[in-house]
């Protein structure tokens, strides 16, 4: 923690009175989330979990990491666009992960049909941490980029304010002052906005693809308001309604019970849990529909772990974006030591060193939303049983990032107030809109600050391991 918070986190009675302040602010400015027990009823809500007092975070990282959104932004919309990357980098994952081998099907269906549509929306959020070298500098590495459902946008735009009032509480106008601004609901639906005109029909819905649970409503609530402030109708259905209720015309508009689709923004697809036979159904109907997608199948397959290893390979980023050097040096200045696990003479180096020093390393599945890599132990179990097998290929070996602790309290209802030692994840949001191949629109709208116990590996704020935090510029 910022040398700055030391003695207040000594000063226990200052401490339990900001933390009563900040609850109750937290509720007043719509830090909010349903409860486990009525994740679909808006009755009773509760605070979304947050830290007390905002964590430190080095300057230079926090602009670096903002510096290089706009290029990843132009990456992923490149791989997105290059089938024959898509297709060599997939090859080995798609024969042993059933998951990204039916995207990867509807992503060639739909190619071989022609796309209906020629506006692409990415919005993807960036994750890095800040790896703690040796000698005690700090240096930013990306863990992954989210290219589907980057979620708490909404939310993180309204948690500087109660971090404001704590430190004014706890006799810090100054250093609440420097807090920085921050409301990527606002740009998200910017880019949203921005798709939905290129799409040209003022009658036309922006479709929010939704969870059956919902207990994250209130962050999406944010950006669809944002929405509705300019006049753009809302509508927010899971993949059964689409099934039931979806339909193409002759030029492949889609209808959702008689209304006109223009945007689809998916908050849901990206567990393989949630796919049914229907759902797959309904997933093929939105891809091969006029409605622009965010993201479309091929973005989402660029947001893949087997994607991100590749992107570390020599030369691959040379090929990706020609003539952009400066930019590729940026982005390859943020990677950590990727490595893959395909069957050969590469990946069984890779996995006998994993073996053998397992805590140097994070094995990653291809799949999102917090609570699926393996550390240590687990580690080593799992590589030992599928070592001579082809499911190894469906993970990619990742250097273990290693930030440097600091103390904060980390509010959660119906939890103890007490000091833990914690570590914090930065995001990144990027939007991008691109008409053809002329890109319309590139921002880096806004941050989100994650914070967890040491003691827990793995996991975001909706797998109920990390909270919502704000940086405080060191």
């Amino acid at each position: 923690m910022a040398a700055a918070w030391q003695e207040v986190v000594r000063d226990a009675a200052a401490v339990r009175e900001a933390a009563a302040v900040a609850v109750d602010a937290a509720l007043l400015a719509g830090v909010l989330m349903r409860t486990g027990e009525q994740p679909n009823a808006s009755d009773v809500v509760n605070y979304a979990p947050f830290t007390l007092l905002p964590s430190a975070v080095p300057r230079a990282l926090f602009e670096q990491a903002y510096a290089v959104q706009q290029d990843f932004n132009l990456l992923v919309d490149a791989v997105s666009q290059n089938k024959e990357f898509l297709e060599q980098t997939l090859a080995s994952t798609i024969k042993v992960d059933d998951f990204t081998a039916r995207l990867f099907r509807i992503y060639m269906q739909v190619l071989e049909e022609g796309l209906a549509q020629t506006v692409v929306l990415g919005i993807n959020r960036s994750d890095y941490m800040f790896d703690c070298g040796l000698d005690g500098t700090a240096a930013l590495r990306q863990i992954e980029i989210n290219t589907i459902a980057a979620s708490f946008g909404g939310l993180t735009s309204r948690t500087a304010d109660v971090h404001r009032l704590v430190l004014k509480v706890l006799g810090k106008s100054e250093e609440a002052s420097q807090l920085l601004p921050n409301n990527p609901a606002k740009g998200l639906a910017l880019g949203i906005a921005k798709a939905w005109e290129l799409y040209g029909s003022q009658r036309a819905v922006v479709m929010f693809l939704v969870e059956e649970v919902q207990r994250n409503i209130f962050d999406q609530r944010c950006v669809e308001n944002e929405l509705w402030n300019r006049n753009i109708r809302v509508v927010r259905k899971r993949f059964q309604d689409v099934f039931e209720q979806g339909s193409l015309d002759a030029s492949r508009r889609l209808y959702m019970d008689g209304q006109e689709v223009a945007v689809v923004y998916y908050r849901e697809g990206y567990m393989p849990q949630i796919y049914n036979e229907q759902n797959w159904e309904a997933r093929l109907l939105l891809e091969r529909s006029r409605a622009v997608k965010c993201p479309d199948i091929a973005t989402q397959l660029a947001g893949t772990k087997k994607v991100q290893q590749e992107l570390s390979r020599p030369g691959t980023l040379e090929k990706l974006l020609p003539g952009h050097p400066e930019a590729i040096a940026r982005i390859r200045a943020t990677f950590a030591g990727l490595y893959s696990l395909d069957e050969g003479e590469e990946g069984d180096r890779i996995a006998a060193t994993a073996i053998a020093d397992p805590d140097r390393f994070v094995l990653k599945p291809q799949r999102e939303g917090g609570g699926n890599n393996l550390y240590g132990e687990e580690l080593r179990e799992v590589l030992e049983k599928i070592k001579d097998s082809p499911e190894r290929t469906s993970y990619i070996l990742m250097d273990k990032i290693k930030p440097q602790p600091a103390l904060n309290y980390l509010l959660r209802a119906h939890s103890p107030l007490q000091a833990s030692k914690c570590i914090s994840e930065l995001g990144i949001f990027g939007v991008y809109v691109r008409q053809g191949q002329e890109l319309v629109l590139n921002q880096a709208p806004g941050h989100l600050l994650r914070t967890k116990a040491i003691e827990h590996a793995d996991g975001g704020v909706a797998a109920g391991v990390a909270v919502l935090d704000t940086p405080y510029l060191v």
